[in-house]
């Protein structure tokens, strides 16, 4: 079920009503602009397009999200019977992931804490990424080891290394349902994702992104499902939460988007629960989703959100991905594809 803290609230605006004002708590953010595949940041979560409106209303310092952007009623677009593209991660245990598909993004410092002042230290071991040998992909958070060089923003070595992997210039959808199933490490501190990056070459926020889903690690029973774009991001991100009714580390969960022409929609299990068009952004010129994009799936440490592991947070903290399952039209290795009908 769809999970919004809605304080009952009516606001006269304009000609109509809008109602039902979300309350969603804010974290810190940079205001430095932020290179393409990049960027941490959360707190606020607005949906609808009336939310100048009823922040106007609210009253200046409000922290508030309309919920015009509504769970839908139904699928809209399903699976094919077969993928254009799918990773299933066969393989003998301790296995790279296929790097035909997989970049391995590495490091800290040069990304300014990938620009989160985060603590982990992206690396290409399959200590942080490898298959295990029964069809899954671990993507592991680790406290470093002695002895290693890592380099952390702004100085010093980095306390944990992780892994994230994109499948950038390689595998992309354009229209369609993208399905991860997947196990997701819950902890304070931890930041598990799996995203999507626009293909058109800006810097981000202009590129786009959908968050298909990030559990923030002190919320493990809490999937968030969010959209950023030219003039909604970091605190201003536009999206959705739904309730796992348990932590999301504990039990194999399908995390799902559908993208369609001027529409997406968010759901796990199959359950859609949040939706947005470009009606629902501040303006609709700033919908640039009608694009090619690529995957990403990481798990960071620290930063500026969602705060820094303490002493109950368990490591290694192992992101379990059993799928990738990609349906519609894409583009693999550079040529246009389509699911079989």
């Amino acid at each position: 079920m769809l999970l919004l803290s809605v304080v009952t609230a009516a606001v006269a605006v304009a000609e109509g009503m809008v109602m039902g004002i979300s309350e969603i708590e804010s974290a810190p953010v940079s205001g430095a602009e932020v290179p393409a595949r990049s960027r941490r940041r959360k707190g606020l979560i607005i949906a609808g397009a009336a939310a100048a409106a009823v922040l106007a209303a609210a009253g200046s310092g409000a922290v508030a999200a309309v919920s015009s952007a509504h769970a839908p009623a139904a699928t809209e677009a399903s699976a094919s019977s077969s993928p254009f593209w799918a990773d299933d991660f066969d393989g003998a245990a301790g296995t790279r992931p296929d790097s035909a598909h997989w970049n391995t993004e590495v490091g800290n410092r040069d990304q300014e804490g990938w620009w989160n002042n985060e603590l982990q230290y992206y690396t290409a071991d399959a200590a942080n990424s490898a298959v295990n040998g029964s069809g899954q992909l671990i993507i592991s958070a680790r406290e470093a080891t002695a002895g290693q060089h890592l380099p952390c923003y702004p100085s010093g070595s980095c306390e944990y290394t992780s892994a994230r992997l994109t499948t950038e210039g390689n595998v992309s959808l354009t229209y369609g349902r993208a399905d991860i199933r997947a196990k997701i490490p819950t902890g304070q501190g931890l930041l598990p994702a799996i995203w999507m990056l626009g293909n058109n070459g800006q810097i981000w926020p202009a590129q786009g992104e959908i968050d298909i889903v990030e559990v923030v690690g002190g919320e493990p029973n809490t999937a968030y499902g969010t959209l950023h774009g030219p003039t909604y991001y970091n605190e201003n991100g536009i999206g959705g939460t739904y309730d796992l009714g348990a932590a999301a580390s504990s039990a194999w969960h399908v995390y799902s988007v559908i993208k369609q022409p001027e529409k997406i929609t968010w759901l796990v299990d199959d359950e859609p629960y949040f939706e947005l068009t470009p009606n629902d952004l501040p303006s609709t010129q700033d919908w640039v989703f009608e694009q090619d994009m690529h995957l990403l799936l990481n798990v960071a440490v620290g930063g500026d959100w969602p705060g820094d592991p303490d002493a109950s947070t368990s490591f290694p903290a192992e992101m379990r991905i059993d799928y990738v399952h990609l349906y519609g039209e894409g583009i693999v290795d550079g040529v246009a594809v389509s699911s079989p009908n």
